[in-house]
């Protein structure tokens, strides 16, 4: 593509080319006019006089038309690309202007086009967030209603039914509140306004005490809960203790409701990162196949919707967990294989 040229060369070709046609009507006028007689010093300084006043004139005039009328759209695009404590340089019309308004609104395009799939990208999760959230408060919202209706059209009398209802009532309700209390800790975590407990304690230890907890689980399931060949060094991290055991639990409650029923395994592991301290959770269960990963952390995206909701789940805690790791400023990761296993890793700040 052939480069614009700058006013001062746009004046400069246009001189020549008119200084030209003047010289040539001239030569002619000088060889058919009889009356007309000129020297060569007069027809050079004739030249001269032609191709300094045209190019100033022109020039002058280019010069003043595209400051005016190009220097709106340069200031106005380059006044959007400046923070509002900037000053924004004048415009340097030894320049080429022209190229560099060219640039200017090529930039400040292909911001907006970024600035627009961004909005259009957040509009989808918005739209699909939506249908999430009222899909599952829909879900306890029926059972409940459907439940109490039955109680109050003559089921609260009959001793059969009674109970079970309001039990199952109950549950949903249980339910309903999981799914708020989730959002609003979701909430809490986006706005900064958790405070965070950071303490000195030993990872190993916490890590035993979840398992520990949740062993009658995994037995039920027949899934075997240890931690791996090399994590027996305790590691000292910089924590909220209680914020990590909620993580914890989260990720091994998940690797047990996906785990493989018979000779299920979850390994609880510790990598010495210089600074920081790996910890990954990592089980021999359904896998995760690769197009669910980038949505795994969404509120409510679930990769089995229909046993994740049989399990209790609220859909919501991962997206909780990795709140948390971010707001101690640290990483959290995932690699699955399908119908091989998934490993969840986050990182903490180590103790010195």
């Amino acid at each position: 593509m052939q480069k614009n040229r700058s006013p001062r060369q746009l004046a400069l070709y246009a001189a020549f080319l008119i200084t030209a046609i003047f010289l040539l009507i001239a030569i002619l006028l000088h060889f058919f006019s009889n009356s007309l007689q000129a020297s060569t010093s007069g027809f050079i300084l004739l030249t001269l006089t032609c191709f300094l006043s045209t190019y100033i004139v022109i020039y002058l005039s280019m010069r003043r038309f595209i400051y005016r009328r190009v220097k709106l759209i340069y200031k106005s695009i380059h006044r959007l690309k400046l923070a509002s404590n900037e000053k924004m340089n004048t415009i340097d019309m030894s320049q080429d202007i022209i190229d560099e308004v060219e640039r200017e609104v090529a930039d400040w395009a292909d911001d907006k086009n970024q600035e627009i799939e961004s909005l259009r990208s957040l509009s989808n999760y918005r739209r699909n967030f939506l249908g999430n959230i009222s899909h599952e408060l829909k879900t306890p919202l029926f059972n409940i209603q459907g439940y109490l209706h039955t109680l109050l059209e003559g089921g609260l009398y009959d001793e059969k039914i009674n109970h079970s209802y309001l039990s199952r009532a109950a549950k949903n309700v249980e339910r309903l509140q999981t799914i708020v209390s989730g959002l609003d800790a979701i909430a809490r975590l986006e706005s900064g306004q958790v405070s965070l407990n950071i303490e000195e304690f030993d990872i190993k230890t916490l890590a035993l005490e979840v398992l520990e907890e949740l062993e009658v689980n995994a037995d039920n399931r027949n899934i075997k809960l240890f931690l791996k060949d090399g994590a027996d060094n305790p590691f000292q991290v910089k924590a909220d203790r209680e914020s990590v055991r909620h993580v914890l639990v989260n990720l091994i409650t998940n690797a047990l409701k996906y785990g493989r029923e018979q000779d299920g395994t979850i390994k609880v592991a510790f990598y010495d990162m210089d600074t920081n301290v790996l910890v990954e959770v990592a089980d021999n269960g359904l896998g995760i196949a690769e197009e669910h990963l980038d949505h795994l952390f969404d509120r409510f995206y679930r990769v089995d919707s229909g046993r994740s909701r049989s399990e209790g789940g609220s859909g919501l805690g991962l997206s909780i967990v990795k709140h948390i790791i971010e707001a101690h400023k640290q990483t959290f990761n995932v690699r699955s294989t399908l119908n091989v296993g998934s490993t969840f890793g986050f990182t903490l700040e180590k103790v010195e």
